[in-house]
């Protein structure tokens, strides 16, 4: 028998996106109760509000300001609380040697590879309530609400709460092998290296390769994330479809000249390192504009030394990290920026030294099948949807390195992260946990 299907399906995307996901259903034998006949199941985004807002007690500073750094007494705090709302929604939790905290539940068929969403808790310092957070929590309340509406999945279920994603996505660089000891010795803001910060929340880093998993040992992951960015708010779309997330790779960069005495040394005979460095910022910036595409090129941090005001400075160590979804265009650029600091010490007497850091994250596609499916439940619920990039790092690109991923993004105000005027309203919160619980039926009958 044929059926007729309307030409509009054809002609409107979303269209082809629901039809897409109508076929898989259709074709998946789908057996659950909430397929058969019963309503599928909704978040409660008020709990999801309150939860986050329970979370954002944990880990402020003499203040009042949020200041939840990776391995921070109140990120300790803020853990323990988290993984008192995973065993409320019905998880089996535990810490891995990395520190990730892990709830699992189990599914209806044995032998199938689990099913993951989750994100990270940890905030850089004086951050905002809601980047990881909102990931974090939806995954959580999206268990939550199987367990309430007596849904379980063919495929067990494990919820990620990533250990210190903004200091180097860290915990999920070690679940995929990652994680180098050089990157151990690394101190944060707290004062702690990584590898103490581990230790601090209940991992072990003498069994690191314990936490590691092997590729293809998850059907998938899920992450739901703020934007952290203005596109969806100024375009008035509910959600983000991310079709993948950029790379970025960090240099130390040092810049050496002469200290002199700022009162005896003409300006025509020093070497200044601060006005090379200067130079040079502004050159990083000259640069990224003229380039073709979406690439950008920062420098965030910069330190002078011996740092009196009555002393040229003889050395700056400044930062530069460069961002794009292609690796080649990260090098194009840093070739072209280092090129610009040949010239600029050339010109002044000093030098520059170019040190690459062991936090490179490689550019990240999420699975075109998932992005379908996330665009696919939008519709379902009502919401607008576009295909986006992801500017920022997050831990689904360490993860795509041994599973599908997919990223639902939902509106920032403002555009506004990494600070504490950072806000997400509950409606969005919401609308993404459903996207999110939506998603993770369908692949659960999807896959094998």
């Amino acid at each position: 028998m044929q059926y007729p299907i309307p030409m509009k399906e054809f002609q409107d995307p979303r269209g082809l996106a629901t039809l897409a996901k109508s076929i898989i259903l259709i074709t998946g034998l789908l057996l659950s109760p909430v397929v058969l006949g019963q309503e599928s199941p909704r978040v409660n985004g008020d709990r999801l509000e309150q939860s986050l807002m329970q979370l954002a007690t944990f880990g402020r500073d003499e203040a009042g300001q949020p200041n939840r750094v990776a391995y921070s007494d109140g990120d300790i705090e803020g853990r323990a609380y988290v993984m008192g709302l995973m065993k409320e929604a019905g998880l089996e939790v535990r810490i891995d040697p990395a520190g990730n905290l892990i709830g699992s539940r189990p599914g209806t068929e044995p032998g199938l590879k689990p099913l993951a969403m989750g994100s990270h808790i940890d905030m850089v310092p004086h951050g905002g309530n809601y980047d990881g957070c909102v990931g974090s929590l939806s995954a959580i309340e999206v268990a939550r609400t199987l367990k309430e509406a007596q849904v379980t999945t063919r495929h067990p279920l494990e919820v990620l709460i990533f250990t210190d994603e903004e200091g180097g996505v860290t915990g999920s660089r070690a679940m995929v092998g990652a994680l180098s000891k050089d990157a151990l010795r690394v101190t944060n803001s707290t004062g702690y290296t990584i590898a103490r910060g581990i230790q601090r929340l209940g991992g072990d880093t003498l069994r690191l390769a314990e936490a590691v998993r092997e590729k293809g040992s998850l059907a998938a992951y899920l992450e739901l994330h703020i934007e952290q960015g203005g596109i969806l708010e100024q375009e008035g779309i509910d959600i983000g479809v991310v079709q993948g997330i950029v790379g970025l790779n960090w240099w130390n960069v040092t810049v050496r000249g002469m200290a002199n005495h700022a009162g005896t040394t003409p300006m025509n005979l020093r070497q200044d390192a601060l006005l090379a460095a200067a130079r040079f910022i502004q050159a990083v910036n000259e640069e990224a504009l003229a380039m073709e595409g979406r690439q950008v090129a920062t420098v965030g941090r910069i330190r002078a030394y011996p740092g009196a005001p009555n002393v040229i400075p003889g050395e700056v160590v400044l930062s530069l990290e460069i961002r794009d979804p292609s690796s080649e265009v990260i090098q194009a650029l840093y070739r072209k920026i280092r090129d610009q600091a040949i010239g600029i010490a050339s010109d002044s007497g000093t030098t520059f030294e170019f040190e690459a850091l062991d936090t490179t994250g490689k550019p990240a596609l999420t699975s075109p099948g998932i992005q379908d499916l996330i665009e696919a439940n939008a519709a379902d619920l009502g919401l607008s949807a576009m295909r986006m990039y992801s500017g920022a790092g997050h831990d689904a690109q360490d993860i795509a390195m041994i599973a599908p991923v997919g990223m639902i993004f939902v509106p920032s105000r403002g555009g506004i992260s990494h600070s504490p005027d950072e806000f997400t309203s509950v409606t969005d919160m919401a609308n993404g946990a459903n996207v999110l619980l939506q998603t993770l039926l369908d692949l659960d009958q999807k896959n094998q």
